[in-house]
């Protein structure tokens, strides 16, 4: 197994200008797909790069493995994150004009990235995801993280009035609703500001205005 198993990540580029949006797919799909959400929900004139992860899945266990399971996955797709923001910058773009997105397992690094590197971000967009990793607090199994202990979502950094969304089903096959509240609370206490739309029912997928939504946030 590499150590860096992201490190010949693609980057995929499209469009110029004096935004900035990081894209990064979910399982399975790939960098062009994802750019393709870029192109429905971002104001003309943004800059949108997607990394591609290896064998197009950032890493191969559920986003609430264990965070021992998880690596050397996880901290290789943050690497790729980082040279995807990094392209951006030496484009002259500062941070704070720089948006963070994501679908399914991609909204899932997305958040993580941004709660792990801290802020300023234009904003931050997470459709059917939450913060990764479970197992780490010591506390009893919970059934609803798939029978793992709780993740200590206590991240150093700081998101001071950074906008997140967080749209997601409360029955998502592979999200589960109580992470989705859980990871909007610790991005709170990071000074995010953060908007949560949860839908009922079963679906894995953008829900009912949430495209809008995100579209409200990048146009700020």
């Amino acid at each position: 197994m590499s150590a860096d198993p992201h490190a010949a990540a693609t980057l995929v580029r499209l469009g110029v200008g004096s935004r900035g949006l990081v894209l990064a797919h979910g399982r399975g799909a790939s960098a062009r797909d994802i750019l393709g959400l870029g192109q429905a929900i971002a104001p003309e004139g943004t800059a949108m790069i997607a990394p591609e992860a290896a064998g197009n899945s950032w890493w191969p266990v559920s986003f609430l493995a264990p965070m021992a399971q998880l690596d050397p996955w996880l901290d290789s797709a943050l690497n790729a994150m980082d040279r995807a923001v990094a392209a951006l910058q030496a484009d002259g773009l500062a941070q704070s004009q720089i948006a963070l997105a994501g679908f399914s397992q991609g909204a899932c690094l997305a958040l993580e990235y941004a709660a792990r590197r801290g802020g300023p971000w234009q904003s931050v967009i997470a459709l059917s995801g939450g913060l990764v990793g479970t197992a780490d607090d010591g506390t009893a199994p919970d059934q609803v993280l798939y029978g793992h202990a709780p993740k200590r979502l206590n991240y150093a950094a700081r998101l001071e009035g950074v906008p997140v969304l967080l749209a997601c089903h409360d029955r998502d096959p592979h999200i589960p609703a109580e992470r989705v509240r859980a990871s909007a609370e610790a991005l709170k206490a990071m000074g995010a500001a953060v908007e949560t739309r949860l839908h009922p029912g079963a679906g894995h997928g953008p829900g009912a205005g949430d495209l809008e939504a995100a579209q409200a946030l990048l146009q700020r």
